[in-house]
């Protein structure tokens, strides 16, 4: 649990530095958490494919976000992770 944490945190820091491709590979290893595949939602969305965006939004659980700004949305994916 505490590796995927910090992959999905690693994956955020890259995604905020705008490096799409190195955080999509990271989020990728955990497909099967939810918190994952909300920054994979994200992810998606800031690439523009908003279809595959909303696919892992309802996977996650989260698709009343999909509309939010992705940037302030990895903030809040980072403060909840981090019990912050």
């Amino acid at each position: 649990m505490e590796r995927m944490n910090d992959d999905i945190l690693k994956a955020i820091d890259l995604a905020l530095a705008d490096e799409w491709e190195a955080a999509h590979r990271l989020v990728q290893r955990h497909e099967e958490d939810a918190t994952a595949s909300w920054v994979h939602a994200v992810l998606h969305k800031i690439e523009g494919d908003i279809g595959n965006s909303r696919y892992w939004y309802r996977r996650a659980g989260k698709l009343a976000h999909a509309d939010d700004e992705p940037r302030a949305e990895l903030e809040v994916i980072r403060g909840e992770i981090s019990g912050a």
